[in-house]
């Protein structure tokens, strides 16, 4: 299993969006970033990742699972770009901000730190471990 970042304005697309979307999830789209579209690609069924608000919040609000592999983005006729679908599985206990993020040691080289632009980012399994232990929710 590998895990990831995905950054969403809340007033564009929130966590409670996402949460009612229900089991049928929603499709990653709008990704206008190669870098972000070719994390997309890599990405399987089953794997994890953190939903993070963007703008004010700028903090990991919840975790969510693919349960669709990259497929071509039904928000352009573009055939570049690519997305994958996502649904919720919990959000967390205390929102990780991306200040914290900053000033732990351990998460230091994390791509939200150093690249905190890109929209969707690889998170190493050390870094998913420790932002769930900061979040108060179990790693698995």
């Amino acid at each position: 299993m590998a895990y990831w970042l995905f950054k969403s304005e809340p007033n564009a697309w929130s966590w409670d969006d996402q949460v009612a979307k229900g089991d049928e999830g929603e499709e990653w789209d709008g990704v206008r970033n190669y870098q972000a579209r070719n994390n997309m690609r890599a990405m399987k069924i089953g794997d994890r990742g953190f939903f993070y608000h963007s703008l004010k919040e700028k903090s990991v609000v919840g975790v969510v699972e693919v349960i669709e592999e990259a497929r071509q983005d039904s928000s352009t006729d573009d055939t570049r770009w690519d997305c994958v679908v996502i649904k919720a599985l919990h959000p967390v206990k205390t929102p990780v901000t991306l200040e914290i993020c900053k000033t732990d040691a351990q998460l230091s080289d994390m791509v939200l730190v150093k690249s905190s632009r890109l929209s969707v980012q690889p998170v190493t399994p050390a870094e998913w471990t420790r932002v769930c232990e900061l979040a108060g929710i179990p790693a698995h």
